[in-house]
Order: structure tokens, then sequence, then C-alpha cells
């Protein structure tokens, strides 16, 4: 059922596109008069009804009853119905995967955190990804003939709109996308991972009505995100925000792009995981130094995280120098966005005031006040969950944002 409608948006005719504008305003607005809906799409009452209520024969719109006015006869209220389509998102992170289901209206149904593994960027690698993607469907068996569309979050480049991934996975010349169709049996879309939190937090997290959004993932490695006047910008071949790839540093760190001085190789999670483990071995204390030092088992970046959140000093202090480094750079985004709010997060974000406090400092050193003076800094609302939720929403997007 959910399918079926989905080919009919997609066909181009003057239904599909006005239940397409219907379902996209509901998913912003929640609920909606039948006035108040056709005013606001610009449209007439007996059109907006006329659709509306094929809609809701259909099933995918429910009528949650009359509107309180004060005067006059109640208007009835129409929103989403949440049981009618769903989607699922899975966000790949270095060391293991998130995965969720969330219903049409945007709640998540089922959420796994932290599932333990690495990816591999091998043909082994991809299999595993789909093992545990078909597991978790397995899981919902009761609605996967509802699930309309798979969003999976890939680090680094990827073109969104062809369905490819320039940075893991891209073993043939058809797009990742459709090979992962093909191997689970449901449409999927495919992201860059910054993007999908950037999303998240837009839809469900810390973005309270802003428009003009920068958002900076600092994990393992350094990406951002735009929005632009409440939409994603993605540059025209999908691959905005390479943030980290900014040459800025004279030094003879090679980064994971294979170019020298890029802004990655010391202000990112890889960053301070190679600086901490240098500056234990040349006999600086950590609470983590019988570990690197013995190196009896491979340290994490959440490790680190929760020992600067434990007071470690030496930690702190990197973190801190990460912190203004950032801030720094960021300034100059700032300077040439004019942004209403700045959003940091990833796994370092989980410091919280032990990066965000020199970020703020060195923003306010290095950009021009009468610019910056009204671009709010501030943490993730969803911390470590952005990047699930937002694949989600953002699968729900393309398939009815118009």
């Amino acid at each position: 059922m959910a399918h079926k409608l989905i080919k009919e948006m997609e066909s181009g005719t003057k239904g599909g596109i006005t239940q397409k504008k219907i379902i996209t305003y509901l998913m912003h607005n929640h609920s909606s008069t039948i006035p108040d809906l056709a005013k606001d799409i610009d449209l007439s009452i007996p059109t907006v009804t006329k659709f509306l209520m094929e809609l809701v024969d259909a099933g995918y719109i429910v009528n949650y009853g009359k509107q309180e006015t004060s005067e006059g006869r109640p208007p009835n209220l129409y929103g989403l119905n949440p049981d009618s389509a769903y989607m699922v998102g899975v966000d790949i992170k270095s060391s293991c995967l998130n995965i969720g289901l969330m219903n049409f209206t945007g709640d998540m149904i089922d959420l796994q955190m932290g599932i333990e593994c690495r990816l591999e960027n091998t043909l082994e690698g991809l299999d595993e990804l789909t093992c545990h993607i078909c597991e978790f469907l397995d899981k919902h068996v009761n609605v996967k003939d509802k699930i309309l569309q798979v969003g999976v979050n890939i680090s680094g480049r990827v073109n969104p709109e062809a369905g490819y991934s320039f940075s893991m996975f891209n073993f043939e010349e058809r797009p990742l996308a459709e090979v992962l169709y093909e191997k689970i049996g449901i449409p999927v879309s495919i992201d860059n991972d910054t993007r999908a939190m950037a999303y998240g937090e837009l839809l469900k997290g810390a973005v309270k009505g802003e428009k003009d959004i920068v958002f900076i993932n600092i994990s393992w490695g350094l990406g951002s995100a735009f929005i632009i006047d409440g939409k994603i910008y993605t540059g025209r071949s999908g691959f905005s925000g390479e943030f980290g790839h900014f040459s800025v540093f004279d030094n003879e760190i090679i980064c994971r792009c294979g170019k020298k001085g890029c802004l990655e190789t010391e202000v990112s999670g890889s960053a301070l995981h190679r600086i901490l483990c240098e500056k234990v071995k040349n006999g600086q204390s950590s609470i983590l130094s019988k570990r690197i030092l013995t190196g009896e088992t491979s340290l994490t970046l959440e490790e680190i995280v929760d020992a600067t959140n434990k007071e470690d000093i030496l930690c702190i202090e990197l973190v801190e120098e990460i912190g203004r480094k950032l801030g720094r750079y960021l300034a100059g985004l700032i300077n040439l966005f004019n942004p209403e709010l700045v959003v940091i997060g990833g796994t370092l974000a989980l410091t919280e005031d032990y990066i965000l406090q020199p970020i703020k400092t060195a923003i306010r050193k290095y950009s021009l006040n009468l610019v910056s003076k009204d671009s709010a800094v501030v943490l993730s609302k969803l911390q470590a969950k952005a990047g699930v939720i937002g694949a989600c929403l953002l699968s729900r997007s393309k398939l009815f944002e118009w």
C-alpha cells in the first residue's frame, strides 16, 4: 500500500504532486485544517479537499478531530497516520552501527545503538552491513511491507541523488544504493553522515526555528553540513561540507584523504587519539597511561571522551586545544555564511563545555563581531542519536519533500 503511494507521487501527475504537497506540509506542521492547508500550499479548498480525502481513504492521513475554537463551527484537524508507513535509518560509525525504525509521523519505534562491528571497506564488510540490516528488518516483519525506504549514512564523499559512495563500498560501477536495494529487497538511499546528523537536529534536536545553520561533526574525522533557508545544501555533486580538508597546517601528517596539512589532522578524534598516545609515550601522565603503554587493548575515542569527563588533566588540555583550533577556523565559516545557529555534534561534543567554551572563545577572537554576534553556538541535543534519527528523517524527506 505504501509503495503504491510513492509510485503515484512520482508519476508527476497533478494529483500526485498535490498529494505530495499535502504530505510535505503535514510532515512539518503535524496537523492542519483544510482551509489553512489550502491557503498555505496555495490551492483551492475543493482541490485540497478532494486529494486529502483520497489520502484519508487510503489510510495515510487521519482525522484528528475538531479544532478547539472560541467561535463558529469547529473545523476538523487532519494529520499523518503514524502506522501507514515506516522508514529505517542506518548510521555507520567507526566501531559500531546504529539502526532505527521510525513511523510516518517521525516517532522512533525501535532504536538499536552501538551494534558492535568494525566495517572494513571490503566486499566482506559490505556483506556484514547487509546482514545487520536484514537482521533488524526481520525483527519487524509485521511492518516490513510498509517500510518505504532504508536510509544509510556513510562518512566522506557521497552523492545522495545518484546513490553513489566514493569513500566506502565503491566496488561497482552501479550505485551503492542500488546494490543494497538488491541485497535487502527494500529501496535504499544513502547520504553523508554529517548531513544526516544536521537534518536530525533541524527537525528533532537543537534547532528551534532557525533556518540558516552550520553543523559541525567532530568525531573520528571532521565534517560539516549547511542548512540554508531551512533546506540541506548538498552542492553540485553532493560533496559539500568537507570542512576537515581545508589545508591549513604546515605539518607532515598525512590525512585520510591522502594530502598533508588538512584541518582534520589536528582537529578531530583521530588527532586527539594520536596526540594523546604521543604525549603519554613521551612521559606525560593520564588515567589511560597504562592502557596506552602496554597496548593491551585498542583505545577507543569514546574511552578518551569518558576520561576527559572524569577530569583527566591531559585529556582535558588536549580537548581544549582542539576546541581552540576548531573555533579559529569555524570563525571563518561564520564570517562566510553569517548563520543564525552553529551546532557542535559528534563524539567529541560529548565532552560538553571542555570543547564548547574554547570554541566560543576562539570564535569571539577570530570572527568579525558584527557577523558573529547573532550566531548562537550550541551543542547537539540528539548527541549519539543524531545520525540514525537524521537518516530516517532524510529518507522520508527524499520521498515526500516538495
